[in-house]
């Protein structure tokens, strides 16, 4: 941070990296919108650190965050990557998280598996709304921050002007938790007038650091360069300070007494590591030839030096199978094994691949483990419980997997051949098996209907398909016994498409997205009657049934009631049931458009028998043409389901989001002032209408809103509507 000394330890490029003591591990997570520049960072720090050569590119040619085909092809993040770097003998577990809302699971694992995160800014686009909501999150849980500004070489980048902007948007009622600890220098304007940033000056060290060369070289500032820092530099102190809450030091610093560097740093470690102060950085990928980028060292300075060890880490609730609470000690190499996946995914080469941050005790390859996988069952996840033995354990390096020994506690590893373990598991020991409370994942709500394309692909799609929600616990696999489609419940649009790229390419399974059907109902609207007349004679035994029915609705809910009132034995009573199961099927079948008849109450009234021709499939064929009979001559609503929606959104969108929802023939049920800016606003909406929604609230609400949604019941719906459906249900037939 401005006063170490520079002399470091990188890791050799392609060496793979262990540690064995949790205070030697630094678990970062890197967060921004899309474009911001977080896998450049990370392939900058890689370079600084040692671990790419200066083209940035590993032994087997490729970067080191090469991962993800599909990521090249999108030019974007889709998945959460690890890249490990060393400094100053210190492991950095760099998690690379994608920046679109769609993969925002990814985002969601990356902030399960690091202590500390890293917020990427774009100096060109400034700080989006899901970002904002991403550090809230982070607040709430007191996780440490800091703040990286790139894309200072964009015409009209202005450091000074995004620092302010940052802290008024992370500052919250305290601007000065968020200050820079390094300006930028900028060298002489080029033709286009735009100065380029050449350098840092240190605010706290008061040394310059020039990377114009390619290498970082320090010096001191000049007479007329003083001024300038120490106005910055008074601030900072008085902000480190602060948030410390280092009174003592306070009173000193108010009094005029020179605090000297060494302090500063070690209440500037302390303010961070509480995750009260959050440092503002810059940082900007090598040029060409170049060993360094500028700010990388500092960065890294930052990350060994100022935020916590996973001994900080506060440990995820444990509990046995049962549910009883296990307490363990945080980050034990000696105790009970505790290890979580927190990714999974498909290798060509190696198979199912795990990434894995080990909690407690110490992970082997070739270990006996217990995986532990509960609540996810309404996402195509069973529960389970089974034993598995640990396969070769490895660190991402580029495209290559690099053997390791061991994974001690606070560590991240991938872990090979874990056939059952999905993303959320559990793995402890074969004999003391435990489970971790699930880290909270955003709920899929973009269906997406699909079908195999051919008789091939239909014999591989459930196994396709089961991989695939076994790698994402963000997608929910639905088979839908109403309307028979197979459903993928995705995040937004650009989930779906990878999803879908990954069932063709990955595993070798054609689909077609088909329209996503809704789960219509009908009902009758009034009292009607029917009489059912099934009476053949072709020789031999013939058929001869005939009953007289009576329909009238039931309250919501009430499902299909038969009732008998036949008196006489005009239906000889062994044919009863028959009627009513002939009734029951044409009712599943439905009785004007092909959906299931609901809510009636069916009267047997009166009927004739023959004494030889009468049988079961008689009785049954005469009950559905008397349902069917009665519907002709009655009025019948398509039921639709209503679905409860509550919509989170800032207060700048409220007006726009209620007046779309009212457009979707929603009903406003009220609207509650969470705090924060935002509101919440309740409403039923038919799922006729919120097919798209998912995509269409990111558009409206700029990406700032979520919304939930829960089925409330079913309920007719508008006769212009309704028409259309039966309309299309006769041409489909």
């Amino acid at each position: 941070m401005g006063d170490k000394a520079q002399t470091h330890h990188p890791g050799a490029a392609g060496r793979a990296l262990t540690a064995d003591r949790p205070t030697s591990v630094r678990n970062v997570v890197l967060v921004g919108h899309t474009g911001s520049g977080k896998t450049t960072l990370v392939e900058a720090l890689a370079l600084t650190a040692g671990a790419v050569n200066r083209a940035g590119r590993v032994e087997d040619g490729g970067t080191v965050s090469d991962y993800d085909d599909i990521e090249h092809r999108q030019q974007r993040s889709v998945q959460l990557s690890l890249v490990p770097v060393e400094w100053d003998g210190i492991k950095v577990n760099l998690l690379d998280t994608p920046g679109y809302a769609d993969f925002v699971g990814e985002l969601r694992a990356g902030l399960r598996a690091a202590d500390a995160a890293l917020f990427v800014v774009s100096a060109s686009d400034g700080v989006d709304g899901s970002t904002r909501m991403v550090w809230e999150e982070c607040a709430a849980v007191g996780m440490p921050r800091a703040i990286v500004i790139t894309h200072l070489e964009a015409a009209r980048a202005d450091f000074e002007e995004m620092t302010r902007i940052c802290a008024e948007a992370f500052g919250g009622d305290d601007p000065d938790a968020v200050l820079p600890l390094y300006l930028p220098l900028r060298g002489p304007e080029g033709p286009d007038g735009h100065a380029p940033v050449t350098g840092l000056v240190g605010l706290l060290s008061r040394k310059l650091f020039d990377y114009s060369t390619g290498e970082r070289k320090e010096s001191e500032p000049g007479a007329d360069e003083l001024p300038g820092i120490e106005e910055a530099r008074n601030r900072l102190i008085e902000g480190i300070i602060a948030e410390s809450e280092d009174e003592t030091l306070m009173d000193r610093y108010l009094g005029g007494e020179q605090v000297d560097v060494k302090t500063l740093v070690q209440d500037l470690e302390r303010a961070v590591a509480r995750g009260s102060f959050h440092p503002v950085l810059a940082a900007a990928p090598a040029t060409e030839g170049a060993r360094q980028g500028l700010g990388t060292v500092e960065l890294l300075e930052l990350v060994t030096g100022g935020f916590p060890t996973p001994f900080e880490h506060p440990m995820p609730q444990v509990t046995t199978i049962d549910g009883r609470p296990r307490e363990l000690k945080p980050c034990d190499t000696d105790g009970p094994l505790v290890a979580e996946v927190v990714k999974t995914s498909s290798d060509p080469y190696v198979g199912r691949l795990s990434l894995v941050r080990v909690f407690s005790g110490t992970l082997r390859p070739d270990q006996p483990v217990h995986v532990s996988g509960h609540g996810l069952a309404d996402r195509g996840h069973e529960d389970h419980d089974v034993d598995e033995k640990v396969g070769a354990l490895s660190m991402p390096f580029g495209k290559q997997q690099r053997p390791v020994t061991h994974a001690a506690a606070g560590d991240l590893v991938c872990v090979a051949k874990l056939g059952r373990a999905e993303t959320g598991d559990t793995l402890s020991a074969k004999d003391d098996p435990l489970l971790m409370e699930p880290w909270q994942m955003p709920d899929p709500l973009l269906p997406v209907a699909i079908r195999a394309h051919s008789k091939a692909d239909e014999d591989k799609l459930s196994q396709g398909l089961a991989r695939l929600v076994a790698e994402d616990p963000t997608m929910r696999l639905e088979q839908n016994q109403d309307t028979h489609q197979v459903v993928l419940w995705c995040l937004g649009e650009a989930h779906a498409d990878v999803a879908l790229e990954r069932l063709r390419g990955r595993y070798g399974v054609q689909v077609d997205v088909v329209p996503h059907k809704v789960s219509l109902r009908e009902t009758f609207a009034g009292k009607a009657t029917g009489r059912g007349r099934h009476v053949k004679q072709s020789g031999g035994h013939g058929q001869y049934a005939i009953c007289e029915i009576e329909v009238e609705p039931l309250p919501g809910g009430s499902g299909i009631e038969f009732v008998d009132k036949v008196v006489g034995g005009a239906v000889p009573r062994q044919f009863i049931p028959s009627v009513e199961k002939g009734v029951r099927a044409q009712a599943a079948k439905g009785v004007a458009a092909g959906y299931p008849l609901v809510d009636v109450r069916v009267t047997l009234l009166d009927g004739k028998a023959h004494s030889v021709d009468s049988s079961d499939a008689a009785f049954q064929t005469a009950g559905a043409l008397a349902l069917r009979e009665a519907a002709a001559d009655a009025r019948i609503h398509l039921l639709e389901p209503v679905a409860e929606v509550t919509v989170l959104v800032g207060d700048a969108y409220v007006g726009a989001v209620m007046s779309d929802l009212s457009s979707r023939r929603g009903r406003l049920l009220g609207t509650e002032q969470t705090g924060s800016g935002r509101t919440l606003i309740r409403a039923e909406v038919p799922e006729f209408e919120i097919g798209r929604y998912a995509v269409d609230l990111r558009s409206l609400s700029h990406g700032t809103a979520r919304f939930d949604r829960a089925y409330a019941r079913h309920e007719p719906m508008p006769a212009q509507i309704a028409e259309r459906i039966r309309e299309q249900a006769g041409d489909e037939g």
